[in-house]
């Protein structure tokens, strides 16, 4: 079977072509472009206290979530462990249970703790959140708040 062999930011990424790719750690580079992955969460939609007017701070309403974390899974890829991943199973749990207990008056509170929850695993470099509150404006679909945030 041909390979060929592309060099990577510290790693090699051995290329076969049968179209199975095999790569082992590190994120490709071009020059100094870095290419990360990326893993979604996409309409996360949970129930929880937000608002500064008085039926916000007693009535729990809906709170959509969506994330993009930038993260390295070359390792996951090659191991196809999941102790070497991003466990966005885990990562959504504290995010559910963070909204669901916590009792933020703004927006850009929460958005701002869950950026801050996606980071707490030291393979997420970058991770961009954006936190809506459907139905919270006449004639509007929904108000809400992106914010990115990175590692350093």
């Amino acid at each position: 079977m041909t390979s060929s062999r592309v060099r990577s930011s510290g790693s090699t990424v051995a290329r076969t072509w049968s179209d199975r790719w095999l790569v082992d750690l590190g994120a490709l580079s071009w020059g100094s472009v870095s290419f990360m992955d990326q893993i979604h969460i996409k309409d996360l939609m949970v129930r929880g206290i937000l608002g500064i007017n008085p039926d916000e701070r007693v009535n729990r309403q809906d709170i959509l979530v969506n994330i993009t974390m930038w993260a390295d899974t070359a390792a996951a890829a090659v191991s196809d462990d999941i102790a070497d991943a991003v466990n966005y199973k885990t990562t959504t749990k504290r995010i559910i249970a963070h909204i669901e207990q916590g009792e933020p008056m703004l927006v850009e509170r929460l958005v701002s703790e869950i950026a801050g929850i996606c980071l707490d695993d030291d393979r997420v470099e970058s991770v961009e959140v954006t936190v809506e509150k459907p139905g919270a404006l006449r004639f509007a679909r929904s108000v809400g708040i992106t914010v990115r945030r990175s590692r350093g």
